[in-house]
């Protein structure tokens, strides 16, 4: 036998040993068996209301009331499913706005018969006044429901000075406007103030002057102003205060506690919220 011949005998031989072995490891085209079987709940109906008989709800509507000062305010409505079959949420509980969340369990969440479940919800409501009123929407393949809330924020807590105190206060500021941000006044005039702004800042820096009640009668009413406000206005008293009164300078270059920010703040919080009672040409 010639070389060649003995080289490309040996050659299909092994082409074919390679062919075999490939065979051998390559992946079934007929995958169907291993598969996994894929649960798709049915969204037909969520957006129908949620017909009675289906969850048990502990209310449907929550009222609470918030401090000034609360930056959130919770709630937890609880439901039983009370039919005979299971019940899937099939979205994220949907708010009303983007300051309100909630917690549940991975989606699509399941209910089976008789189990019971809870919903919890948090709003924020940092620097809000008045009441609030929101909602959050639940989604199931039985239909939707809709949970109200509704948050009254209660007027700022104005801490009373007791006579022997307030004499003493208006003794130190005679002698020194900046008193109260030292010794034991820092207590209310310092340290409430940190970290706050606009609505919070004034509940808790100015109001324990301007809203006392009773107010010292030195100290004038901010909503009954006879001159001309704006936030110029109210950023120079805030920031510098008034020499030779009981106003002190709230600005950090002059021995206050407020930073340019802060003083921004409350001026424009106090420009939309005392707007002045006389037209700028009465100056």
């Amino acid at each position: 036998m010639k070389p060649n011949r003995i080289f490309i005998g040996a050659l299909a031989c092994v082409i074919f040993v390679a062919t075999g072995l490939l065979a051998d490891n390559a992946t079934p085209t007929n995958t169907a068996a291993t598969t996994p079987t894929v649960y798709v709940p049915d969204t037909s109906h969520e957006n129908d209301p949620m017909p009675d008989g289906v969850f048990a709800w502990d209310r449907l509507m929550e009222s609470t009331n918030a401090a000034a000062d609360q930056e959130q305010a919770y709630f937890v409505f609880s439901f039983t499913n009370v039919s005979s079959g299971n019940v899937t949420m099939v979205a994220p509980p949907h708010p009303s706005c983007g300051c309100t969340t909630t917690k549940v369990p991975l989606i699509p969440w399941t209910i089976p018969p008789g189990a019971s479940g809870q919903i919890p919800v948090t709003v924020n409501i940092a620097g809000r006044p008045g009441t609030i009123s929101k909602y959050v929407d639940v989604f199931t393949d039985k239909g939707t429901k809709r949970l109200n809330l509704s948050i009254t924020i209660l007027p700022p807590v104005i801490p009373t000075l007791s006579d022997k105190d307030r004499a003493a206060g208006m003794a130190a500021a005679k002698i020194d406007r900046q008193a109260v941000f030292k010794n034991d006044c820092a207590t209310c005039h310092v340290k409430n103030g940190e970290g706050k702004y606009g609505q919070e800042l004034y509940n808790a820096d100015c109001a324990i002057c301007h809203e006392a009640n009773p107010r010292a009668t030195m100290v004038p009413n901010l909503h009954t102003l006879k001159v001309y406000t704006n936030d110029d206005f109210w950023r120079t008293w805030i920031a510098h205060g008034k020499p030779g009164s009981f106003m002190p300078a709230f600005s950090t270059p002059e021995g206050g506690p407020l930073s340019d920010m802060q003083i921004a703040s409350l001026a424009a919080y106090l420009d939309q919220e005392m707007p002045p009672l006389v037209p700028a040409h009465a100056q």
